[in-house]
């Protein structure tokens, strides 16, 4: 199976949300649906980008990494955000 990192952008207000899972299309319906309390006043989302990796271990860890400044350089640095 395959686990993805993965960057949502609000339309609301341009704001990105970080997350991780296994079907990225199934989680922005549950964010757009207001399921997720952290995203449910900023929709709707559209994805954004995403990285894909072999355990959830590891699209975790890129998610956590991706909420640090070190990560907020690096996506900003690649023009990804």
């Amino acid at each position: 199976m395959e686990y993805f990192a993965y960057i949502l952008k609000s339309d609301y207000d341009g704001s990105y949300y970080y997350g991780s899972g296994q079907d990225v299309l199934k989680r922005i319906k549950q964010h757009n649906r207001g399921k997720s309390r952290y995203t449910k006043g900023k929709r709707p989302w559209k994805f954004h980008y995403s990285e894909e990796y072999p355990t959830r271990a590891e699209a975790m860890a890129r998610e956590r990494f991706f909420k640090t400044i070190d990560g907020y350089n690096y996506l900003k640095g690649k023009g990804i955000i």
